[in-house]
């Protein structure tokens, strides 16, 4: 990759982003296991099960904390660096980003500090009502960023206005019932589900190991490892989902998960293992299960997927079809205020608009597209193919990984259910050194999502290289390194933060004084 402007940008986002999402899915997971204890507490009485969630949301409100810092900067980001983006689409995507921080992000930070202040102002259920509003307010603030995210993935609900030049909101209800949206959200969470519960899981099996809060990390792993079943195998369908509508709307993104470089005949097989060889256009030593890949992408045994050479292939007759759009869009803006628009012109625009945006992937070649060659024609149908090797490897170490919770999780409800889960050291250890895993599993996803999409940072419309803003390297460089500086630092924060709450845990309460024999006596006289 050229170190230039759109490089620098891509690099600062994407370094602000997985920096951000450490601290997002344990919010999002943790919020709701602190609700079901809290619902258990309320049900039953138990003080054990209070001490629980005031434990667990210790650390839930560190890593929040840490969440609001890192999430901020992403948003001035879009204004700062991607000023194009935010001039080209500001109408739909700022919408739901919007609606997270007064509906969602408000709602959130207010009953955090009612959940942390108002355990001795609030009634029981006054309290778990907070607890659960936390819970409500964590997950919609993760629907609205997604739904804003699979706009960009499967853009539907808007128009491009050639008298603005701007993509307009034409059916909002559109954009929030977007199929690529809705699937991404219950993915996402999920997987935050996940983390959170093999987070809590390892952390009870270290004290078990210790032998330490015993009665505590007993319940606590019997919640993190029902829920974290349930949300394991959910990933796992959503997942699928996901999938399958990558075959409809970004196909390809999934020839590239896959490495298909031609089209197979249906159904295809899925390739569990190989090295994919992009200057070669194959892949070396792949291991292939047969039909897997066209039942998961397509849901039939008679669809194809089409392969990376038939897409390229696509995409240039795309990029000539857009041409004849971007040349009827330049006849509209020169008419005169007043003056009649050419009616072949706005036929031809009609037509051919939904292609336009790949003319402008010839904006990397030539300053007007209708002077490309045919040469930097096929060069703009080639930039189409996004990096296969590192999508290869990251969907098979979520994949992967996501198998291990499903058989790790399992494990553990089994253990449950004959209340054994201290009898296994081998198995308590190997929960403790699971901790950190859906942390790369979840950004091994991200990297799947987002670098399955380029060129494109609006699916079909906008070209990454197009979306920039007007930086010095030398600017982006020095930020770069800032953020980098700065977030490493808060990561630590929270690390030592964590631990050291860890180390402590659960606030233990004093024994009732044993009553001395002579204030004894003195009682029964």
């Amino acid at each position: 990759m050229d170190f230039d402007i759109v490089a620098l940008s891509r690099l600062q986002f994407a370094l602000t982003a997985l920096y951000h999402f450490i601290f997002v899915p344990l919010t999002i997971g943790l919020s709701v296991i602190l609700a079901i204890m809290e619902t258990v507490y309320v049900m039953t009485n138990r003080p054990i099960w209070r001490d629980m969630t005031k434990f667990w949301g210790v650390l839930f409100g560190i890593n929040f904390a840490m969440g609001v810092a890192t999430g901020i900067v992403m948003e001035f980001q879009f204004g700062m660096n991607w000023s194009y983006y935010s001039h080209y689409v500001g109408d739909i995507f700022g919408a739901p980003l919007a609606i997270e921080g007064l509906m969602a992000f408000f709602l959130e930070a207010t009953f955090v500090g009612l959940f942390f202040f108002g355990w001795d102002k609030l009634s029981k259920r006054g309290h778990l009502v907070t607890t659960w509003l936390v819970a409500i307010g964590s997950n919609f603030s993760a629907l609205w960023i997604l739904i804003a995210n699979g706009w960009m993935q499967n853009p539907v609900g808007a128009a491009f206005n050639p008298q603005t030049m701007r993509m307009e909101v034409t059916d909002f209800g559109a954009v929030l019932t977007n199929p690529v949206a809705q699937a991404k959200f219950v993915h996402t969470v999920s997987a935050g589900y996940t983390a959170a519960a093999v987070f809590v899981l390892g952390i009870s099996a270290w004290y078990l190991l210790k032998g330490r809060h015993v009665q505590l990390a007993k319940r606590s792993m019997t919640v993190a490892a029902s829920f974290g079943l349930a949300a394991s195998l959910s990933v796992v369908v959503l997942g699928d989902e996901s999938g399958y509508l990558s075959s409809e709307h970004q196909k390809m993104k999934l020839a590239a998960i896959e490495a298909m470089w031609t089209t197979e005949p249906a159904p295809a097989a899925f390739t569990a293992f190989g090295f994919p060889d992009a200057k070669a256009r194959e892949t070396h030593y792949a291991v292939h299960i047969p039909m897997v890949m066209g039942l998961i992408g397509t849901r039939s045994l008679t669809t194809e997927i089409p392969g990376i050479e038939q897409l390229v292939d696509r995409g240039e007759l795309l990029i000539k079809d857009g041409i004849k759009a971007y040349d009827a869009l330049q006849t509209i803006r020169s008419v005169a205020p007043g003056s009649p628009v050419p009616q072949d012109a706005k036929d031809m625009f009609e037509s051919k608009g939904q292609s336009m945006g790949y003319a402008l992937l010839l904006k990397r070649y030539v300053d007007d597209p209708r002077q490309a060659t045919p040469e930097q024609i096929r060069k703009a149908a080639l930039d189409t193919v996004p990096p296969v090797a590192p999508l290869f490897w990251s969907f098979r170490v979520m994949v992967g990984l996501g198998m291990f919770f499903i058989l790790l999780t399992g494990t553990f409800f089994l253990l449950s259910t004959r209340r054994t889960l201290d009898k296994h050291r081998w198995l308590l250890k190997l929960a403790v050194f699971a901790i950190p895993l859906p942390w790369v599993a979840i950004e091994a996803g991200w990297i799947v999502a987002e670098v399955g999409r380029q060129p494109w940072v609006i699916e079909g419309v906008l070209p990454t290289a197009v979306a920039v803003s007007n930086l010095g390297a030398s600017t982006l460089l020095i930020t770069i390194a800032g953020f980098a500086a700065i977030y490493t630092v808060l990561l630590m924060i929270e690390m030592k933060l964590m631990l050291k709450a860890i180390r402590k845990g659960p606030e233990e309460k004093a024994p009732a004084p044993v009553p001395a024999p002579a204030a004894i006596q003195t009682q029964r006289a």
